[in-house]
């Protein structure tokens, strides 16, 4: 079938987008919305006229937390200035790629880390009690709050942590920085150092499950859903995945905001530049890490994801990045593979890629303002 000029230049910029991520030609070049750009303000419901000054910043920091395909599933029910409920919302699940709610979950958990770490900044002790008996639960977990005496923490590191994918230097990771990474998880975490038998069958995992999940149709229509390439549509929903967010830069980044549609995503072209893209990466960085959890109860996978985050926002000050690439557990090929060659106590939460950064950028992804997710 002929192609015209303009689908031609169109096809090509965005193949070469999906192919060299942070490839800069006119660096310069803003290709999209950042974090910066919008302001956080919103205007008030019935639920932030409750809240004080201090409470607002608390769930702002809160928010700042990961989230798969930056969905933000929660909802913060306002019982009274000092009680909160964290709720799932349930209109930003992904159930094609985390049907049992296990990655909202540990998304949850990482909200409730940043919660507690910025309260104590404010003065308040935090009370934090799992109140949810299955992962289908609208109401996940009670947060009560207690003055008390201020808990030193740096929120720097809430402000700036950021999941990065580029750039990851084939560096073993010092020892130290896996022993002060390890720190929270108490048994649970191990590092597998790139040419190591186990770190081989993890990245060829990671591959193999990507490309499964690439070619199921109803996955990838679940995360074209989440794309913002517009500054439009970016300013209008503040979460989801924007072009700046995919690491697609320069000219190819401007382009793709300017002139492509989510839907060219799904195109045979770009899903195969997608899966040799990402098998680039998966053999870049000094190893993987596994963090597995005591078990897979609610309060076992809101307990990961605070130790998680904890890691996590430690991480930068290491010039450590991490990427979660967990389609191996979210495919049931991946699943099955695991369960055959582990004991049934094995319960996988993340498998993270690793890797020492020459420089850090900024965090770039979009967050809601405090009174789009209060009620």
């Amino acid at each position: 079938m002929p192609i015209n000029r303009r689908s031609f230049i169109k096809q090509s910029i965005t193949l070469g987008a999906a192919a060299l991520g942070t490839g800069s030609l006119l660096s310069g070049c803003s290709s999209s919305i950042t974090r910066q750009d919008l302001v956080q303000n919103s205007a008030p419901n019935p639920a932030t006229a409750l809240l004080q000054k201090e409470h607002i910043s608390i769930l702002h920091h809160a928010s700042l937390a990961p989230s798969g395909h930056n969905s933000q599933p929660w909802i913060v029910k306002i019982v009274s200035p000092r009680e909160w409920i964290i709720e799932i919302d349930q209109h930003r699940r992904l159930p094609s790629v985390d049907p049992q709610n296990r990655e909202s979950m540990l998304s949850l958990g990482a909200f409730t880390e940043n919660l507690v770490l910025a309260a104590g900044t404010l003065g308040f002790r935090t009370d934090v009690t799992v109140v949810a008996h299955s992962a289908f639960d609208r109401e996940i977990i009670k947060i009560e709050l207690h003055r008390d005496t201020v808990r030193s923490y740096p929120l720097e590191r809430i402000n700036q942590r950021m999941t990065v994918k580029h750039g990851y230097l084939e560096r073993e990771i010092k020892s130290q920085d896996i022993k002060t990474l390890a720190e929270p998880f108490e048994g649970h975490f191990f590092y597998f150092s790139n040419g190591t038998p186990h770190a081989e069958c993890i990245r060829d995992g990671a591959i193999e499950h990507f490309r499964q999940q690439t070619y199921r149709e109803d996955a990838q229509m679940e995360t074209i859903k989440w794309f913002r390439l517009s500054n439009q549509a970016a300013e209008k929903h503040r979460d989801g995945l924007t072009v700046q967010g995919m690491e697609i830069q320069g000219i190819k980044g401007w382009f793709v905001s300017h002139f492509v549609n989510p839907e060219d995503f799904l195109k045979p072209a770009f899903l195969e530049q997608s899966v040799d893209h990402t098998a680039r990466l998966a053999r870049e960085g000094g190893g993987w890490l596994v963090i597995t959890s005591q078990g897979n109860t609610v309060a076992d996978l809101i307990d990961t994801g605070r130790k998680f985050e904890r890691m996590a926002l430690i991480a930068r000050e290491y010039m450590l990045a991490v990427h979660p690439m967990t389609q191996f557990i979210e495919e049931k090929d991946g699943i099955n593979q695991i369960t055959a060659h582990h004991h049934a106590d094995m319960h996988p939460q993340f498998i993270l890629r690793v890797g020492y950064l020459n420089s850090y950028p900024k965090p770039v992804s979009l967050r809601r303002p405090v009174g789009w997710f209060v009620s």
